[in-house]
């Protein structure tokens, strides 16, 4: 600032103050207001925009200490003083604004549910401390411009002359503040559109043991749910309620139930009746399924198709770049004969890879470096030309498996789930199965997924980091990868003498009629080596005060006088199909009161999975669970958490805990 400004100022200081004047005091409240509004809404500053800018503290500052009540109670010096200060706090701002739209200086932040103000920061300055410093400590506390930067206000020059007139004494200076240049509102950041999209389910109901004795269903080795669900509460909120399955939630974990001894009998099966943690009148039947584990001595030949998703949406870090990462795992897991192809689409499909030996590590591994995201999303001719390259590189008694890998819908050819599951249904029977591996946020399918990897003869997993990608694709390559059994389903009869009502905790998308189960050609989930599968019922006894199911009138005709096998509480079935054979075997298991067992004394891999099942039904919101809290659920899992070489039950832990601060939220 110019020596002449600060003696002006000066005299301004030490002159006499006139009389008050109400008109005048208006006006300059008025313009002055108007001054800083005006310099508010030249940057709305909204989180979540990649441009924009924000008023600075020192700015905002400097206006509020001259709009101090006491300051501008003198109605001749506001008048004064408010235009050209208002010229002054307008090129402060067109500066600040420059400065922060400047590359590398916008403020971006990846994720914000609402839009935001800046608040100006509250540092109001006492009256002596107005009365002490003045109008022109005021002033000179404003940094001047860098001598680098390019002038505002036409010429831009700082005012170098105004006219001034106290009492009667005139003070020429003449002051050019022409309007402010027009400033251009950056183009508004657009969220992309959120097309994730479930299959909508209700939860399955509490049924009569007399009116519908028997449950039937598919087993589910699918883990995408869980994985989804971890992603969303880590982010911050609950989980959408359809994308939660509970059996996927249970099945996540790796449990040490007893397996066959060979494999004869593909898996064991392991029956046990608990108490009911959340409800003292009812009990849980656990039905635990282990499959027989293969040596790796034993492990066939691989043929493996890579079809990997290029569109456009794919170039998120967590989606194409986590995907390669994501298969590079895979390709060191595997065995020097092992046979890799990798095919991808967008708007079009492309072999990038003809079949190759892993013994030739270095040019997958390069193939899979060179892909790049862009074009649309030509998923069905992806499929085909998939499918082709397995076909042609088939190893008999081996794995052959495409290896879908997407972050969303089809959006080229056949895009519909019904024409896309018609056509994995075909391909299927030439003994090539169909895995889904979804990435990433805001264009997930999830329903797509589920579809075509349950009529592909595959799984569906969601890989969100590079630590759920080597859970599933290194240290569950077997069961991922390596079918032992296949069209695996189970049902339950429950004794109407013994049980009077129970519900099936999950598996509502796996339901199958009573009729599918004798029926070889309805199509049900496969088990890999190794793989686990847990399926729980809550059981209501006969007399409990827990039973929600009126007695029909005529409820005992047709009983024929008794009940065979009375003193059982149910019997389970499973059928299942070894690889390559078109007729099923039975399984049958009786549940007695040897089954049954104090829920204390129940092993920990089935107190964790049932404190699993709890966690994902509350988070599906079902009824029975209503007023059992999260802190019983982490009791039960904390409790259970055993050797967890993995870690992967200490993360659950924390999921319950975010899981319990955001409810109140949804």
């Amino acid at each position: 600032m110019a020596k002449n400004e600060f003696d002006e100022l000066d005299i301004l200081r030490r002159a006499k103050t006139p009389a008050p004047d109400e008109a005048a005091k208006a006006r300059a409240l008025a313009g002055a207001m108007a001054a800083f509004d005006a310099a508010e809404k030249i940057s709305p500053a909204t989180q979540g925009s990649a441009d924009g800018a924000r008023l600075t503290d020192r700015t905002i500052r400097f206006w509020r200490e001259m709009m101090q009540k006491k300051l501008v109670a003198v109605p001749a010096l506001a008048g004064l003083v408010a235009l050209p200060v208002a010229g002054y706090v307008g090129w402060q701002v067109m500066e600040e604004l420059r400065h922060a739209t400047a590359p590398g200086d916008a403020f971006v932040e990846t994720k914000a549910p609402e839009r935001q103000r800046v608040e100006a920061p509250q540092a109001p300055v006492g009256e002596a401390e107005i009365a002490e410093r003045g109008i022109a400590d005021t002033l000179t506390a404003q940094p001047a411009p860098r001598s680098e930067e390019p002038a505002l206000l036409n010429s831009g020059t700082r005012p170098a002359s105004r006219d001034m007139q106290v009492g009667g004494s005139a003070l020429s200076k003449q002051m050019a503040v022409p309007a402010a240049p027009p400033v251009i509102a950056p183009e508004p950041y657009i969220t992309p559109e959120d097309r994730e999209r479930f299959e909508r389910f209700g939860t399955n109901p509490v049924r009569s043991a007399l009116e519908s004795p028997v449950s039937t269903f598919s087993i589910d080795v699918d883990t995408a749910s869980y994985a989804f669900a971890r992603r969303s509460l880590k982010e911050g909120f609950l989980p959408e309620r359809d994308s939660v399955r509970v059996e996927e939630m249970i099945n996540y974990f790796p449990y040490d139930w007893a397996g066959p001894q060979n494999a004869e009998v593909p898996f064991n099966t392991t029956v046990t009746v608990t108490p009911t943690p959340w409800n003292a009148d009812t009990r849980l039947m656990h039905v635990a399924i282990k499959g027989y584990d293969v040596q790796p001595a034993e492990k066939p030949r691989s043929n493996l198709v890579f079809l990997i998703d290029t569109s456009g949406s794919m170039s998120a870090a967590d989606k194409l770049p986590l995907l390669k990462n994501s298969f590079r795992l895979l390709v060191e897991r595997l065995e020097a004969d092992d046979t890799v192809s990798i095919v991808t689409y967008a708007g079009n499909a492309g072999t990038v890879l003809e079949p190759t030996k892993v013994s030739d590590k270095g040019k997958i591994l390069a193939a899979l470096d060179r892909l790049e995201a862009g074009g649309r999303t030509a998923g069905e001719a992806g499929i085909t030309e998939a499918y082709r390259l397995a076909e042609e590189s088939f190893v008999a008694d081996g794995i052959n498996r495409i290896m879908l890998a997407t972050d969303g819908d089809f959006n080229v050819g056949q895009t519909s789930d019904e024409a896309l599951k018609r056509l994995v249904e075909e391909k299927r029977e030439s003994g090539v199965y169909l895995s889904v591996l979804g990435f990433g946020r805001g264009n997930l399918n999830d329903a797509m997924m589920q579809t075509i990897a349950q009529n592909g003869n595959g799984v569906a997993a969601y890989i969100d980091t590079l630590a759920e990608a080597e859970k599933v694709l290194v240290e569950e390559a077997s069961s991922s990868l390596f079918t032992i059994a296949s069209d695996v389903k189970i049902q339950v009869e429950f004794n109407p003498a013994r049980v009077a009502e129970y519900r099936l905790i999950g598996y509502e998308t796996r339901a199958l009629a009573r009729e599918d189960f004798n029926n070889d050609k309805v199509d049900a989930g496969d088990i890999g080596s190794g793989h686990t599968v847990t399926a729980i019922y809550e059981i209501t006894p006969v007399g409990s005060p827990a039973r929600m199911i009126d007695d029909l009138r005529y409820g005992e005709a047709g009983q024929g006088g008794g009940v065979a096998n009375a003193d059982e509480y149910a019997f389970v079935k499973i059928r299942y199909k070894t690889p390559g054979e078109g007729t099923s075997r039975l399984i049958e298991t009786p549940v007695t009161e040897a089954n049954v067992s104090a829920f204390t004394e129940a092993g920990e891999d089935l107190r964790f999975s049932v404190a699993v099942a709890a966690f994902g039904q509350k988070l599906r919101g079902t009824d029975a669970l209503a007023d059992y809290g999260y802190d019983k659920v982490m009791e039960i899992a904390a409790a259970a958490r055993g050797t967890d070489p993995f870690g992967y039950r200490a993360e659950f832990l924390s999921l319950v805990r975010l899981a319990s601060a955001l409810d109140g939220k949804r």
